[in-house]
């Protein structure tokens, strides 16, 4: 579902009417193809501008975007110098074109951005007096010979579309499509011949001229698709828009969007903009998701740490397993004890039983040795081989511990809401050997502080951020009498509801406990389990990585993962 040139010169209006004149406050890139801005025009408007293959589109949201790139690109530089602190003076279409330009005026001159989203062809360029100064997709000639996009190179608009413009077509234009292939549905026909006309737009008008939007040509009067067809152009022309969504038959989001009525689509659902319809179709970059890009670096290397900690245990638990191999190196020395002065020198095998109703073990031996020799030689194998093996409980013990680790720095990366704390999950793989390459730093900030929360009542409740700050609920900022609550079995936040010397209610508790869903990878659950004890009972593990705890006295509750009501 792409943007048509219909749904572009509402978004034209809809800007006009809102961001026209105002000024941009702020500009971040979102991820590498798309740039978010804010814009002051009497009130705060955020506009988010992507050219996602599948997405590409220009809408305002309702959030203020966050930046989810680690090191601006040179557009983006461009742009916090030219555009960031200018103002917003004209918003146009080229004629039945998915295109957008924005123009802007500041001390450092007057600038246009081009908002291009043709679905894998889309692009944003900065242009000054006909010149790019950069795109997010730059073009070479070997590429496109008719359209270089390059800094430095004149801006030459896409060429223009080889159909009828939709204010020209007449009544025998259409009879003329129909007639000239009287067997293909009739839409197909209208998006082939007429500019600016979509799928979406050419489905809907046939049904509202037949009732069947999938009618072939020779079924219809070109006169009344075409007296339906002025009838919507003239809504286009002067701006009587009718935004709307259609949901999905399991109501598990939407198929489709527009400016105008949907009404060959079922589940139908005006909506107060064509934005609003833009953000429910695609959904907008906020929240969690507003740092997925950014994430990117980092998971691979808390994923690759992973699969080494898999690996390393896998094998030890193999190790573990092979305890037999470790006692028949110990029969085999016995038996080449037992029977050394009847044994020939020289022999490179021996067999012998050493089981009264065992099989016959077959003996590797070294004929260079005597049986004697080659006897203490499969002992200190064994010797070795135990010792080996009396190590691996506690080497599987440490493995386990860096596993569970690791799956709790995936977590803290899954819900850092900000760059602090998705580096801080950077600076814990590093501090503790897990990065691979190059060491990185993202954009630096402040580093952010234990989440806090007070109850109606007047009660604290503390939930750490990653496993730093959970160690530090352990180790500072709690006492003995305070509760602590965590996700069973799952990586999380710790929780600590402070005991003022009150009792606390179970409300607080269950808030409490369903904010230690929330914060946990299991925070997509309908229900989870939550361990609730004193934090007497809770003791970090010696030697263990920071956050890692055991506990006792505790109980448990089923509770629902809540997102926070307050910060």
């Amino acid at each position: 579902m792409y943007v048509d040139a219909v749904t572009t010169a509402a978004l034209v209006e809809e800007f006009n009417d809102r961001i026209l004149g105002g000024r941009v406050q702020s500009i971040v890139e979102v991820d590498e193809e798309s740039i978010g801005m804010e814009i002051y025009a009497g009130q705060r408007h955020y506009l988010l501008i992507s050219i996602h293959a599948q997405s590409a589109r220009c809408h305002l949201v309702t959030d203020k975007l966050r930046r989810g790139v680690e090191h601006p690109s040179p557009l983006g530089l461009l742009l916090r110098k030219y555009v960031e602190g200018a103002r917003l003076d004209a918003v146009t279409q080229p004629p039945w074109e998915r295109i957008l330009h924005l123009d802007f005026s500041s001390p450092e001159g007057e600038t246009r951005l081009v908002i291009e989203t043709m679905d894998k062809r889309s692009n944003i360029l900065l242009i000054a007096e006909g010149e790019i100064m950069d795109c997010a997709r730059r073009v070479g000639a070997q590429q496109n010979r008719y359209r270089v996009m390059l800094p430095g190179k004149p801006y030459v608009p896409p060429p223009p579309q080889k159909k009828l413009p939709p204010e020209n077509v007449t009544t025998d234009d259409l009879r003329g499509f129909f007639v000239e292939e009287p067997e293909e549905r009739a839409w197909k026909l209208l998006v082939a011949h007429i500019a600016g006309i979509s799928p979406l737009y050419a489905r809907e008008l046939i049904f509202r001229a037949s009732g069947d939007q999938q009618a072939a040509a020779f079924d219809l009067s070109s006169d009344v698709v075409y007296d339906t067809f002025r009838r919507m152009l003239a809504d286009t022309l002067e701006g009587r828009w009718s935004p709307c969504v259609a949901a999905a038959p399991d109501a598990n989001g939407f198929t489709a969007f527009a400016a105008y009525s949907l009404t060959h689509l079922e589940h139908m659902q005006p909506i107060e903009s064509v934005s609003a319809a833009m953000v429910a179709y695609f959904g907008a970059p906020v929240g969690l998701e507003a740092y997925s890009a950014g994430k990117e670096g980092v998971r691979a290397q808390v994923d690759e740490a992973r699969s080494r900690a898999r690996r390393k245990l896998a094998a030890l638990n193999r190790q573990l397993a092979g305890d037999e191999a470790v006692e028949l190196l110990r029969k085999k020395g016995e038996l080449l004890f037992a029977y050394a002065a009847t044994m020939d020198a020289g022999l490179s095998q021996f067999e012998a039983q050493y089981d009264p109703d065992g099989p016959l073990l077959s003996i590797e031996l070294d004929p260079a040795l005597s049986a004697t020799e080659n006897a203490r030689a499969y002992f200190s194998r064994y010797e070795k081989s135990k010792r080996a093996y009396e190590d691996v409980p506690k080497l599987q013990r440490t493995a386990r511990r860096e596993a569970a680790y690791l799956e709790q720095m995936a977590t803290d990366l899954d819900l850092a809401e900000s760059w602090p704390e998705i580096d801080a999950v950077r600076d814990a793989l590093q501090e503790g050997g897990y990065w691979r390459g190059e060491r990185t730093r993202g954009p630096r900030g402040g580093k952010p502080g234990i989440r806090r929360f007070t109850t109606e009542g007047g009660f604290v409740i503390l939930v750490g951020r990653n496993a730093s700050q959970n160690q530090q609920l352990l180790a500072e900022k709690s006492s003995p009498p305070d509760l602590w609550l965590h996700a069973r079995g799952i990586p999380g936040s710790h929780v600590i509801i402070r005991n003022d010397g009150r009792p606390i209610p179970d409300s607080v508790i269950e808030y409490a406990a369903s904010l230690a869903g929330y914060y946990s990878s299991g925070r997509g659950d309908t229900t989870l389990e939550i361990d609730v004890t004193e934090r007497r009972y809770v003791r970090p593990i010696k030697g263990g990585k920071p956050g890692m705890a055991t506990y006792k006295n505790e109980r448990t509750l089923s509770v629902r993962p809540q997102k926070p009501d307050q910060v």
